[in-house]
Order: structure tokens, then C-alpha cells, then sequence
């Protein structure tokens, strides 16, 4: 069997910080009632946990959920646990009111690795960078495209966007990162807690 083709084949760039596809992830959309005790079990058993804070992403032991809408979640997995997954949140919310899809191909996933990287994010999206803290998610805009952002830790921060913009955004943070660009605006910044 081969393996998918991602959106981005694979593409890395290293400038002051490095910008590369991130590692394939199944993706399911969860829309719903998010205060619902049956969602809320579903979830827990799902990927192993609850519903993430607004503006935040949680981590489980079998994946992470990230808050984008008072309705709606993101479900990241492994890509071969994306169906099975979906076809448990579906048969466990069975007649409460949701929609669940699996939206792994409609996008593409970039990491961006290095010192530089909330420096970078800052050029090219309306995010204060300096709020930004490992395990915060914004939905935002990155340079003219819709996006989602967040960090892992102090030196790595992950894009999701439509598939269709994908080339787009890695070549607007590509060109962000180029060495030579820097600006120092974090330099000895220290994030909040």
C-alpha cells in the first residue's frame, strides 16, 4: 500500500527557523453541544480527554483536541486512528445533536522548528506573539488565509490551513524565516505562565 500524498510532499526550508510539513494527522470536526455529558464522555474515550478551555488545546493519550468555535472542536490522531475514531464519537453520541467529519485531507500541517519561531508567526499573522503560550490555539489569519496556530514548546509552533492554500502558506513562512531577516523582537523575551 503507498503512502498518501500530503499536501506538501514533504517540503522543508531552514532558515533561522526551520519550516517543514508537519507529520500526517487524521482530523475529525466535532460540532455540538461542548457542555454535554454525552460529548464529553465521547470525547474522554475517544482520545482521552475533555473538552479543551476556549483558546486552548488538550492533549490525551491517544491524541489532542483543540477549541475553535463555543461548538466546535478540531480532533487531531494518528492518521490511520482517524476512522475509527469518528465511527466511535458517532456511535456514541447516536441521536444527540452533532455533526462529525473527517476532515483530514481538506488540510495541510506545517511545523515550524527554531529559537525564532514566535518572531516569525509575528510577521505574518495578527497574533500577539508575546501572549502566546505552549498549549494556546488560535484561529486567525496568516498573511491573506484563514489559519489555526499553536505552540507545542518555546521552539516549536504548528499551522493547520486549507489544503488548497497550503504551498501559500509555506512559502509566506519560508520567506519569514529566511536568514538574514531577523528582527530580534523576542530576544531574551520570556513567556508568561
Amino acid at each position: 500500500m503507498s503512502e498518501p500524498m500530503t499536501a506538501l510532499q514533504g517540503d522543508s526550508f531552514a532558515g533561522y527557523v526551520t519550516v517543514s510539513e508537519d507529520e500526517p494527522r487524521g482530523m475529525i470536526q466535532l460540532r455540538g453541544d461542548l457542555d454535554s455529558s454525552s460529548l464529553r464522555d465521547a470525547l474522554q474515550a475517544a482520545i482521552g480527554c475533555g473538552v479543551p478551555d476556549p483558546l486552548a488545546i488538550a492533549t490525551g493519550d491517544r491524541g489532542a483536541v483543540a477549541w475553535m468555535s463555543p461548538d466546535e472542536l478540531l480532533l487531531l490522531t494518528s492518521p490511520d486512528a482517524a476512522a475509527g475514531t469518528l465511527s466511535q464519537l458517532s456511535e456514541a453520541l447516536g441521536d444527540a445533536h452533532h455533526l462529525a467529519l473527517d476532515v483530514s485531507d481538506m488540510r495541510a500541517a506545517i511545523r515550524l522548528e527554531g529559537a525564532g519561531v514566535r518572531e516569525v508567526l509575528a510577521k505574518v499573522t495578527p497574533i500577539d506573539m508575546a501572549t502566546m503560550t505552549p498549549g494556546t490555539f488560535r484561529r486567525t489569519r496568516l498573511s491573506q488565509i484563514p489559519a489555526a496556530v499553536w505552540l507545542s514548546d518555546e521552539r516549536t509552533a504548528h499551522v493547520l490551513c486549507f489544503r488548497s492554500v497550503g504551498r501559500y502558506a509555506f512559502d509566506v513562512l519560508a520567506i519569514s524565516s529566511r536568514k538574514g531577516g531577523e528582527v530580534g523582537a523576542f530576544q531574551g523575551f520570556r513567556a508568561p505562565h
